[in-house]
């Protein structure tokens, strides 16, 4: 998910990360049949150097190494959006909402939801309607309650007694999922991340965990079957409201990552512990990263995320969790102090990202020998940190990797460039 933050420069930035005295003995290096011995990781697209770290990491530090404890194992922490899978399971699942309209809302509890702590100025000028004219909260949340309301009377799903093909032919449909996706869009590239974060999660207000997961899985399922690919909506001309007629698009096709998949699976023969630490909804994260169909057979108790308000039926409440931070930016770090170096008394060996948002669990524990980015030529300050990963690629010990990406398959390459959509060039840095 996307995040706005500034960070140290990058000298303290790296003391930060590396500095301190880590929590873990290390010894004397692996004789040559301890590292014969080591957990190997498959090939699949890792960049060379970077697999040969995560090797060495594993050795090091997992059961093949003499100061290895198992009544104090190591942990490691990742992200999970566009880091263990390609694209975002928190989007891909709004647009199946959307698309197959799985709410339990009235048209009043969507409108509370689609406000939620969002200010009434304009959105930026990218977000102008098809007349060119400025748009806000106030403009875009009537139009989509009003169509809302006609496919909460209709839609047999809801209170009405169509089928979805049928109110799919309603401009009411398409303007109401476009105007909704819009805001997503809107709002997160207007607005400070702790606005838009929880906004999304809101959608899912009267829906159980059961049911979120479900949906999950069918959008994973759904998903994994389409073309990696923009896609755009436009709200119909038809139904213009006080908005207007407005355009999102985004990026379809979300991939599972199989080096990540087999990097958990060396990491849990090494006896190393894994942890997921996501801005996506907890519960959408469970269901993906616990399902053995997809590969990362990680348990649901292993994830901390993003949490709602609850009624006593279990049923989402538009509301994020009291005593709970966002976990995103400095939420991350705070979420791991407080669940995992509380339990373990010590932080995360590794960590693993893609994005601002996990800029400070990256640099914010001692104890962490390695950071993974998934290159994806994010922002001004995870880019200071992919460079000192430049910097030092093919040095010995290297504190930082970088991984590059092709967005046009939605799959890992062998070295540190990323691809992006429509291009056949590889970019490093930003």
């Amino acid at each position: 998910m996307k995040s706005q933050r500034s960070y140290l420069l990058i000298a303290a930035l790296a003391a930060a990360l590396f500095g301190g005295c880590a929590q873990y003995q290390t010894t004397a290096p692996e004789s040559t049949t301890q590292v014969q011995q080591a957990i190997k990781l498959a090939d699949h697209n890792w960049d060379k150097f970077n697999k040969a770290q995560l090797e060495k990491l594993l050795a090091t530090h997992g059961k093949t190494s003499a100061s290895y404890n198992p009544a104090k194992p190591p942990y490691a922490v990742f992200d999970w959006d566009n880091t263990m899978v390609f694209l975002d399971i928190e989007e891909a699942t709004l647009i199946y909402q959307l698309q197959n309209l799985k709410f339990n809302m009235t048209p009043a509890q969507m409108d509370k939801a689609l406000r939620m702590n969002v200010p009434n100025t304009n959105f930026k000028a990218d977000y102008n309607n098809a007349a060119g004219q400025p748009v806000n909260i106030d403009l875009v949340v009537p139009d989509a309650v009003e169509s809302y309301t006609w496919i909460y009377n209709n839609y047999q799903g809801l209170k009405g007694s169509l089928p979805l093909n049928v109110v799919k032919e309603n401009p009411h449909y398409m303007n109401f999922i476009t105007k909704v996706r819009y805001l997503y869009e809107a709002i997160g590239d207007t607005f400070d991340v702790s606005v838009s974060y929880p906004w999304v999660l809101y959608l899912f207000t009267g829906l159980n965990e059961q049911q979120v997961r479900k949906m999950t899985q069918e959008t994973a399922d759904w998903q994994l079957t389409q073309p990696v690919e923009k896609v755009k909506w436009t709200s119909p001309a038809s139904v213009p409201g006080k908005a207007g007629v407005v355009s999102v698009s985004w990026k379809n096709g979300l991939r599972l990552m199989p080096e990540m998949q087999d990097l958990f699976r060396a990491m849990r023969a090494a006896g190393i512990d894994i942890w997921i630490c996501t801005a996506s909804f907890v519960d959408v994260v469970k269901e993906i990263s616990s399902n053995p169909k997809y590969g990362y057979h990680n348990p649901d108790s292993r994830v901390i995320g993003m949490e709602l308000e609850r009624d006593a039926n279990g049923l989402i409440q538009t509301e994020f969790r009291r005593g709970y931070d966002q976990t995103q930016g400095v939420g991350k770090t705070k979420a791991i102090q407080r669940f995992l170096v509380s339990k373990y008394g010590y932080g995360p060996i590794f960590v693993a990202g893609d994005s601002e948002g996990d800029m400070n669990m990256m640099q914010d524990f001692a104890d962490t020998k390695l950071v993974l980015i998934v290159n994806r030529l994010k922002g001004k300050d995870i880019d200071k940190l992919s460079r000192v990963a430049a910097a030092n690629y093919g040095k010995d010990d290297p504190k930082v990797l970088l991984q590059g990406r092709d967005d046009n398959k939605g799959t890992f390459v062998p070295s540190q460039a990323h691809f992006k959509l429509g291009s056949k060039t590889g970019q490093v840095l930003k």
